[in-house]
């Protein structure tokens, strides 16, 4: 036997549980360890957020990465249509990840409050910057930015001065002359609901009949189509977003058409939004209410409106020099959580009337 082996044996034998005691001394193995690691993973879950938005993903995320940079707080989110991500806060329940639901219609959020969805939000901050006629009268839900839907109009064949009303786009006057959105989409839907609440229901259907009997065409499926549509001579007038406008405007700077301000004498112009409430079940609702705080802020409301031509909910914030260059306006002051309640009754009184 070689009297080296034993001594060689015995050197590896030691070299193995010197490596071995060293691997356990690197591995977080004692009770401390752990509780360190897992007190570092729920502070990274704590400083983190879920939006369900119905918002696209170009229109949100520079503001949610805005807000990250400023507060270090990260923003996740999941972009849907409205109608999807409601059945998905109802199916959830209280097992929801999600903090905050986003839409881009009053009626959207209104709905959202019926289905218990939302909880009321305390804050001085939010209540001070956010006219009472754009958050939810319980302040479950809060306007965030604000679109105009008013009447646009063929700069070569119509005069500022023959315009008027939404009600007198139903004159014979501009038979074979109007342009409409389908009614299947919900700001036509809040637009009716909000004439209702105004006139009632018997005179709004009466509207809504002279509309359609003075359609030049089929309904489009989008504002934009229905702007190229005055442009090309296919009809002279309809109603539109201004946000709609002002992108295309933004494109084509020899745009032939131009907006109106309807309503400026009898109730003011129908203005919808985009906004927020803080989920019912939120993980993290403090977040949540710091991020529906930063989205009021003059930074937060002044990307709105250099994104996507909105008008800022807070009034103090200037709105793009070119939103600004089509001249002030008169609102329809009422709140507009009635563009919700009415919004089934808006519905049926269209298909009554043969608006598709």
């Amino acid at each position: 036997m070689n009297l080296r082996e034993p001594a060689q044996a015995l050197k590896n034998l030691v070299g193995v549980g010197l490596i071995t005691l060293l691997m356990m001394g690197c591995s977080p193995n004692s009770d401390e360890e752990k509780a360190e690691a897992e007190k570092t993973t729920a502070a990274q879950s704590e400083q983190s957020m879920l939006v369900y938005s119905a918002r696209k993903e170009h229109l949100i995320k520079p503001l949610f990465d805005a807000f990250q940079k400023d507060t270090g707080i990260q923003v996740n989110f999941v972009t849907d249509e409205a109608q999807p991500l409601l059945a998905r806060l109802e199916a959830e329940s209280e097992r929801s990840p999600a903090d905050l639901f986003m839409a881009v219609d009053a009626g959207n959020l209104w709905q959202a409050t019926q289905k218990n969805i939302l909880r009321p939000t305390d804050s001085k901050l939010l209540t001070d910057r956010i006219p009472a006629a754009y958050r939810d009268p319980q302040n479950q839900w809060f306007g965030l930015s604000l679109r105009a839907r008013t009447i646009v109009y063929s700069t070569e064949r119509v005069k500022p001065e023959d315009l008027s009303t939404y009600e007198a786009l139903a004159d014979a006057k501009w038979k074979k002359k109007l342009c409409l959105r389908t009614s299947q989409k919900v700001y036509n839907q809040s637009l009716v609901a909000m004439l209702i609440q105004r006139w009632g229901a018997e005179k709004t259907e009466t509207i809504i009949k002279g509309w359609v009997d003075n359609l030049a065409t089929e309904v489009f499926s989008d504002d934009t189509a229905l702007i190229k549509a005055i442009a090309a001579g296919q009809c002279d007038v309809g109603i539109v977003n201004t946000y709609y406008y002002g992108a295309l405007a933004n494109e084509q700077k020899d745009l032939p058409v131009a907006v109106f301000w309807a309503n400026q004498k009898a109730g003011g112009v129908h203005v919808n939004l985009s906004g927020a409430g803080i989920t019912k079940h939120a993980p993290h609702p403090e977040l949540a209410q710091q991020l529906l705080e930063w989205l009021v802020s003059d930074k937060a409301q002044a990307m709105f409106a250099e994104i996507n031509f909105e008008y800022p909910a807070v009034a103090d914030v200037k709105p793009h020099k070119a939103v600004a260059a089509w001249g002030e306006f008169e609102a329809d002051p009422e709140n507009l959580s009635n563009a919700g309640r009415l919004q089934a009754e808006a519905i049926k009184l269209m298909d009554r009337a043969g608006y598709r």
